[in-house]
């Protein structure tokens, strides 16, 4: 029997979540509905892999065309890859689950969410992350929810909960928020240059949203919920574990403390290798014996490098817990690119090409909701030398994605908004170290101010981390972490914004949520960072270049009636591309009448410009032209004075005498100088021969 539960958000808006009617054999099945929207979720487990070391986590969201009533475009009428924006939803929901399920626990999991209806309004996103917490709220598998997730906007100065597709238009914050009641776990967004304050206010209307909304999954897993099962964890067998601690823990610290990445790395790998091969000597029958010799010996290191920073205040690198790496930052590196600039920070490194295009090269998405376009984009590339590794050579993969939106989504809110030129920055992430995602914000302002792009204000990021005790009594914040401790620490906190204020942020935790408080701390620390961070870049380069790169495009544009759209364009686009072909230049134009012209080239530019002004002139009363005879008839001549605009030189007009025959003046293809005398409602223009030879005189 279907049982639902619903819960409202907000004055006439509701959400409801209801299990019992689809997918009956998956573990855990919701629907949940906001709007005519509706998303299903499943949960399902397995067993452990043999060997598995990790918790393998799987999180698929796809949006199908047929829940807006629409076909795929292309030529394959069938949903292929995931887009970005479900890659960005999978991250989203997947980040704040996985700290709630217990540690070990390596047994397979995995989450499909699948919007069965889109009302194009109310978006979908969210509500697959619900129903993940739902469904595995009331499956058997040892999920320690449930958590409550939803999107905030503000708008005129006041918080909305889930607003409306058309309401974010109009939005200054988009935080999308995870959390258990009175605990963070999961934020992601943008603003427009928002204070820290705001953002905690925006925290705060968030978790009194989650905790409605965590009593109303409570009371369907009280009506639906299954009984959990109990959590196999695994542990290293006992005389393993003691042996692995005997042969490492003198040498552990003095490892983990060595400041430079290469050596340190290189000294673990000398002390993991000789317990290794000690410890097999001694258990030679043990099954699976290096799976758990790794596993001690990560727990080791973990344990190692959090006791350093908790309790004697020592990170790997030396510095203190506030101190930012060395940082330095590069412009105008590659001649050819339009912009350019490597930004380090430490051992990390990013090498940013800022590229100008035309209107046509902004991405345009087919999605359920419609068509898309972006006229900003930034690529994030991360390539297995960035970490001195060898590894399989592939396309961008989900983090490669994540990392790459945070970065273009902090850096658009610097973008003019009437941007006529598309502009794609890549960063190419040459070394790895913490925080590449932050460096490649830095990089991205550097490499637009060289390209001469009027960017609002630079903007940087920066991370910031946390380790807590196990008991959670003692929490310690440490500014710009490093790959280690991102990885050994229990925050990974980002937080991009200019000198006024905050344009994204993303927060990963590794437990099971912190304060609002404390977050409130971690971007107070961040923000002095920034400013800190800011004052390199501007002192680099303290603002755009007034000239742009010799190979970038140039752009002219010009306002013309949009009757005169036609014209310009010409039968099946005849006029126009002959433009483009003739002089090398783009043209784009809108509905409006305004006409884009791009080119890399000044003499192009005129030529092409002169081109589009002849065809699109208004033709003006009493000025004179110097025009081609088309059509001769008895009565007199049609003469084109503009392109593509004809007027009557009617016989009595050609000469101050009696004219006999039209000929014995012009013939077709001759070019004669006329006068406008007269152009009529429907845009019949009269012509003289007569009245411009006597005004000439």
């Amino acid at each position: 029997m279907e049982q639902k539960v619903v819960y409202t958000i907000s004055e006439g808006k509701e959400i409801e979540i209801g299990t019992g009617k689809l997918a009956g054999l998956a573990d855990g099945a919701v629907t949940v509905r906001l709007g005519d929207t509706i998303v299903l979720v499943t949960a399902c487990g397995g067993s452990a892999r043999e060997g598995m070391d990790f918790f393998p986590l799987q999180v698929d969201y796809r949006e199908k065309f047929s829940a807006s009533g629409r076909i795929p475009g292309g030529y394959i009428k069938r949903e292929s890859r995931p887009s970005d924006n479900e890659i960005l939803t999978c991250r989203m929901t997947d980040r704040p689950i996985r700290p709630l399920f217990p540690k070990g626990y390596f047994n397979e999991v995995q989450i499909q969410a699948l919007v069965l209806s889109a009302d194009e309004e109310n978006n979908p996103d969210v509500l697959a992350m619900i129903g993940a917490s739902a469904a595995l709220s009331i499956s058997s598998l040892p999920f320690n929810g449930p958590l409550g997730m939803l999107r905030v906007g503000r708008i005129n100065g006041e918080f909305v909960a889930n607003p409306t597709r058309s309401q974010m238009k109009e939005s200054s914050i988009e935080l999308i928020y995870a959390g258990l009641p009175g605990k963070v776990i999961m934020i992601e967004g943008d603003a427009d240059e928002c204070s820290e304050e705001d953002l905690r206010d925006a925290l705060i209307f968030a978790d009194e949203i989650v905790t409605g909304q965590v009593a109303v999954i409570n009371e369907l897993v009280a009506k639906s919920g299954k009984e959990k099962i109990e959590a196999v964890v695994y542990k290293a067998p006992e005389a393993v574990e003691a042996a692995v601690i005997e042969f490492c823990s003198d040498k552990m610290e003095t490892a983990c403390l060595i400041h430079d990445k290469a050596e340190r790395f290189a000294a673990l790998k000398v002390i993991s290798a000789g317990a290794k091969e000690a410890i097999s000597a001694q258990f030679p029958e043990e099954k699976n014996l290096e799976r758990a010799i790794k596993f001690v010996f990560e727990g080791l290191e973990e344990k190692t490098v959090r006791d350093a920073i908790l309790t004697k205040q020592l990170r790997s690198d030396g510095r203190g817990m506030e101190d930012l790496r060395p940082l330095n930052a590069e412009v105008g590196l590659l001649p050819r690119a339009h912009g350019s600039a490597l930004f380090s920070r430490g051992e990390t490194q990013a090498l940013v090409l800022a590229t100008m295009g035309t209107g046509r090269d902004a991405i345009k998405t087919d999605t359920i909701v419609g068509d898309l376009e972006k006229k900003f984009y930034l690529h994030y590339n991360f390539p297995n030398f960035s970490v001195g590794e060898c590894g399989r050579i592939m396309g961008p993969g989900r983090r490669e994605i994540g990392h790459g939106n945070l970065a273009e989504r902090s850096i658009a809110k610097v973008i003019p908004k009437d941007l006529s030129y598309a502009i794609r920055c890549v960063s190419e992430v040459m070394a790895s170290n913490g925080s590449t995602s932050m460096a490649s914000v830095c990089g991205a302002s550097l490499a637009l101010m060289d390209a001469g792009i009027n960017i609002k204000a630079p903007v940087a990021g920066i991370t910031c981390g946390l380790v807590t005790s196990e008991d959670g009594s003692e929490e310690l914040l440490i500014t710009d972490i490093l790959g280690s401790e991102d990885h050994y620490g229990d925050m990974d906190f980002k937080v991009a914004g200019t000198s006024e204020g905050i344009t994204g942020f993303q927060l990963d935790l590794k437990i099971d949520g912190i304060s609002i408080e404390l977050l409130y701390e971690a971007m107070m620390r961040n923000k002095t960072a920034r400013f800190d961070i800011l004052k390199v870049m501007t002192d680099c380069i303290a603002a755009p270049r007034e000239e742009m790169s010799e190979f970038a495009p140039r752009i002219q544009s010009i306002k013309i009636n949009p009757e005169k759209i036609g014209a310009l364009i010409g039968p099946g686009g005849k006029i126009i591309k002959g433009i483009q072909e003739q002089t090398g230049v783009t043209i784009e134009v809108d509905d409006t009448g305004l006409v884009n012209v791009f080119a890399s080239d000044g003499d192009a530019m005129k030529m092409a410009m002169d081109m589009v002004g002849g065809i699109v002139a208004e033709v003006e009363i009493g000025k004179i032209y110097r025009g081609k005879v088309i059509t001769v008839k008895e009565f007199g001549a049609f003469v084109e004075i503009l392109p593509g605009q004809e007027g009557l030189l009617h016989i009595s007009e050609l000469a101050d005498y009696r004219v006999n025959q039209v000929i014995d003046v012009c013939k077709e293809g001759d070019m004669v100088t006329v006068k406008v005398l007269d152009v009529d409602d429907r845009g019949k223009i009269r012509l003289s021969r007569k009245a411009a030879l006597e005004e000439m005189e």
